[in-house]
């Protein structure tokens, strides 16, 4: 079972989702008050498991409804993630990868972990 910690940052707060081993594995924007960060964290507990996955490298990509995980290309080739809430919001978004079948692999952890990951608040 992984951890939503959620720290405080220069403009508010932001929420990681972490591994037993401490290893981010996802993360959120910041959000201006601990109750907002706290609320997107849950909400990527809720969705992770059940999301329809969309990967977007391929031509002719078929129209998934959210909540739903995007595997994109970045300006420098490498593989990403994002996950889309109901609402269309993006809701977390992962590290690059060289390749997709690691970004996959990393989005299948996020759904193990996601849904019964503690919340961790922590102090400056």
């Amino acid at each position: 079972m992984g951890t939503f910690r959620i720290r405080p940052v220069a403009t508010g707060f932001r929420f990681t989702l972490e591994t037993d081993n401490g290893r981010a594995i996802a993360s959120g924007e910041v959000y201006k008050t601990l109750a907002g960060c706290t609320k997107g964290a849950g909400s990527v507990s809720r969705c992770a498991a059940r999301a329809n996955l969309s990967d977007l490298t391929v031509d002719d990509i078929p129209v998934v409804p959210n909540p739903r995980f995007e595997i994109y290309r970045d300006k420098a080739g490498s593989c990403r993630f994002r996950l889309r809430a109901r609402n269309g919001e993006i809701i977390a978004t992962g590290d690059a990868f060289s390749d997709k079948r690691a970004c996959a692999a990393e989005i299948e952890l996020i759904r193990a972990e996601a849904p019964d990951s503690d919340v961790v608040q922590e102090k400056n």
